[in-house]
């Protein structure tokens, strides 16, 4: 798996804990889907993700989006 599948991925799964959390725990967790979202929004635009570093820097094989 490259970094731009794993980046996709990890971002899914926090979303959907955040609001499992959010749903089961407390309305708190919700910002962390905010974050995420933010992030990846911000991303799209300046090609900056700091998880595609912390992977890139694990030695994951780079994609195309974050190379």
């Amino acid at each position: 798996m490259n970094i731009d599948k794993l980046v996709l991925a990890i971002a899914g799964l926090l979303i959907l804990l955040s609001v499992a959390l959010a749903l089961t725990v407390s309305n708190g967790w919700l910002w962390l889907t905010g974050v995420v979202g933010f992030m990846m929004l911000q991303s799209a635009f300046t090609g900056f993700c700091p998880m595609a570093l912390i992977l890139k820097s694990l030695g994951v094989e780079p994609g195309n989006a974050f190379k």
